[in-house]
């Protein structure tokens, strides 16, 4: 993309990901996301590398309703995949479940995130995911991630505000620190370049040609890199986001919680 506009089709593609969550998911999910509980990894060919990758997958990757393939993807070197959960206090990707559940069998760890919606209240959209994603704190998942990217009207001070008490509940209700993703013009703007969040995990957007990311906010470190948004990677049709852990947070293994279950993972 063009540097003056590099992230614009980018949200815009993300909102149009929403597509429809029919009854049937919204009652499936209650049942079948137990299994999540229950079901084995198998461990695929692979070594770890020093910089694990992986994608991030919402509706819009499964176009005509064609499933992921998560076994190609885990075979040609991918460790993790961020799934989009939730979005505002509506919505519940009716791929979530199956992809959740394809992941955990082909041994990858899993992300998962909550698009925010700052126009609307963040205790319930917490509330929402946390309940749709189980609790995000068992064998192969990393911690919960925030996707924040747009400011629902809100000037910095209520958005920073906002962003506090959305983090705040999804911690105390699943236990675990969450991540925040975003891109740095709308931190530097949207969030006055806030410097009070360096305690969560960053997943950067920069899909600029340069050897790091830029990291707004003063943050001492980046943990996910999200690189480009038109990756192709075997098992998933059409483009897809590509991101790539750092190495801030230790040892991916036991970041992702995988020790003991993926083989050399």
């Amino acid at each position: 993309m063009n540097p003056a506009g590099w992230r614009s089709t980018a949200i815009g593609r993300r909102l149009r990901r929403r597509g429809s969550a029919p009854l049937w998911t919204r009652v499936f999910l209650a049942g079948a996301a137990l299994l999540l509980v229950a079901a084995g990894p198998v461990a695929l060919p692979g070594s770890a590398t020093a910089e694990p990758t992986g994608p991030d997958v919402s509706s819009w990757q499964h176009g005509g309703g064609r499933p992921i393939d998560w076994f190609a993807v885990r075979a040609a070197g991918h460790r993790f995949a961020m799934v989009k959960a939730t979005e505002g206090l509506d919505y519940i990707n009716p791929f979530f479940v199956p992809d959740s559940l394809h992941m955990r069998v082909a041994g990858m760890a899993r992300g998962t995130y909550h698009y925010a919606h700052p126009d609307l209240p963040p205790e319930p959209q917490a509330a929402l995911y946390a309940a749709v994603v189980l609790g995000q704190n068992g064998p192969l998942d990393l911690p919960p991630v925030l996707d924040i990217e747009h400011s629902g009207g809100l000037p910095p001070g209520a958005l920073i505000d906002w962003t506090h008490r959305y983090l705040n509940t999804v911690q105390q209700l699943t236990g675990r620190v969450p991540i925040i993703y975003t891109y740095p013009n709308f931190w530097k703007s949207a969030m006055a370049n806030s410097d009070q969040f360096h305690r969560y995990p960053l997943w950067i957007a920069d899909y600029r040609d340069r050897p790091q990311p830029e990291v707004p906010g003063n943050w001492p470190a980046w943990t996910f890199w999200q690189q480009t948004d038109s990756g192709s990677i075997p098992g998933i049709h059409g483009n897809t986001d590509v991101n790539v852990y750092s190495g801030a947070q230790g040892d991916f293994a036991r970041f992702a919680r995988m020790g003991g279950l993926t083989g050399s993972g």
